[in-house]
């Protein structure tokens, strides 16, 4: 089969494009500190029985259940599951809240029905500009939970709306995207290596508060 010279030179600057970015992530100290100052707040909140909610849309709602899914199977070592979910999965909940409210309501009406003080929300989106993250940022602020995004290299409107905001330095959605995973492997490292690590006692973490209506 004949090569395809521009094709094969189109596969490397991709590639080199994601690298750059993963090079630009690791030359700036302040994300790197902001990575491992949310890990940290990930394990305080799962060992306190707390609820790792994610969200977003397209791709990123495809990132928010693979993340989910490394905490609820695993990342690298065998040990119990852990509380995470992607509220992305539930197609009744996604269209009868589309449908009877908007779309913009999808993740903050979850919210309000499963969230509690203490638990903590990462909300995905390369733009920082999604309407139902921003509002679902805005309603588990206000319900007290920790407020965490991930996004592109300006932030949006979420970069002001979270406590925590990850901005990949990148304005290419595939790059972003790339890297959001990065980052989100690396928090959840930091989660499993935390909590059951032999010198842990990952039988401190309490279960679940027991949800109540009058929340």
């Amino acid at each position: 089969m004949k090569i395809d010279d521009e094709l094969v030179s189109r596969v490397a600057e991709r590639i080199r494009e994601s690298i750059a970015v993963k090079q630009a992530i690791l030359e700036d100290a302040a994300l790197l500190a902001t990575v491992a100052e949310v890990g940290k707040a990930m394990v305080n909140s799962l060992r306190a029985g707390g609820m790792v909610f994610f969200l977003g849309n397209g791709g990123s709602a495809a990132d928010a259940q693979h993340l989910a899914a490394e905490l609820n199977g695993r990342y690298q070592r065998e040990r119990p599951g852990l509380p995470g979910m992607a509220l992305t999965t539930n197609t009744s909940s996604l269209t009868a809240i589309a449908n009877d409210y908007s779309y913009e309501l999808v993740f903050s009406r979850q919210l309000q029905a499963m969230g509690a003080e203490g638990d903590l929300v990462i909300g995905i989106s390369t733009s920082g500009n999604s309407p139902n993250v921003l509002q679902a940022m805005q309603v588990a602020g206000e319900m007290g939970l920790l407020t965490i995004a991930l996004t592109g290299q300006s932030g949006g409107r979420l970069a002001n709306g979270v406590q925590y905001c990850l901005r990949v330095p990148s304005t290419i959605t595939a790059r972003i995207q790339e890297a959001h995973i990065l980052l989100g492997h690396i928090l959840c490292e930091i989660v499993e290596e935390s909590l059951f690590d032999a010198r842990s006692n990952p039988g401190s973490r309490r279960r679940r508060k027991s949800q109540s209506t009058g929340r």
